[in-house]
């Protein structure tokens, strides 16, 4: 299905600047964090984070989304690890990386999705940041992008619960007009969530 909209869309499904989270995220990282970006898709994100003198990997399912985030990371003069796999049998390495980033990733069924939260803390080293960016369940109402699934969409309490063992830097539910390709367009409720793991275990 994922390559099926990636192939049909004209240009970039959901653009090609990163998303306004990112950039605003973007300062917490320093030059050469090891970034992991979860289900990239068309590299917008990861290309974004490299050019910024990152170490980024970005990961996805879809073979075109990755065809077409290469050929932007090559206009750009960037070079991202880009992994072609499905995430749910991706591996987390514990104390892998300084940040990991997923933006948009509410394909995720409740299971998978506590799977992969896990695992993005897991695999943080100390110290290191989550980076989480979605839609809230206000979204289906506005219809401009997202699942039509309430239950794969995110809230404050569901993040606060699933990130409790972290340091909470930003969560926020917020209204804003987006404009990121034809797959995001328009009002929309969003979500964003920098958490940091803490960099010793409490005693």
């Amino acid at each position: 299905m994922w390559n099926e909209r990636y192939a049909a869309a004209r240009g970039y499904l959901f653009g090609t600047e990163a998303a306004d989270f990112v950039k605003r995220a973007a300062p917490r990282l320093r030059p050469g964090a090891r970034v992991l970006c979860l289900a990239d898709g068309e590299g917008r994100n990861s290309v974004y984070l490299a050019g910024l003198g990152m170490s980024v990997t970005a990961t996805d399912y879809s073979d075109v989304a990755q065809e077409k985030a290469r050929a932007l990371a090559l206009a750009r003069g960037v070079s991202v690890d880009f992994r072609l796999g499905d995430i749910g049998s991706w591996v987390w390495e514990p104390g892998r990386w300084d940040a990991v980033l997923a933006v948009f990733i509410q394909f995720a069924e409740p299971p998978l999705r506590d799977a992969i939260f896990a695992g993005m803390q897991r695999t943080l080293a100390p110290g290191g940041l989550v980076l989480l960016h979605g839609y809230t369940p206000r979204q289906i109402g506005f219809g401009t992008g997202g699942p039509k699934q309430v239950d794969q969409l995110y809230t404050t309490d569901l993040l606060r619960e699933k990130f409790g063992a972290m340091e909470i830097l930003r969560l926020a539910e917020y209204d804003a007009e987006i404009h990121e390709g034809e797959g995001h367009s328009g009002q929309s409720a969003l979500i964003d969530l920098i958490a940091r793991k803490p960099a010793k275990a409490a005693r």
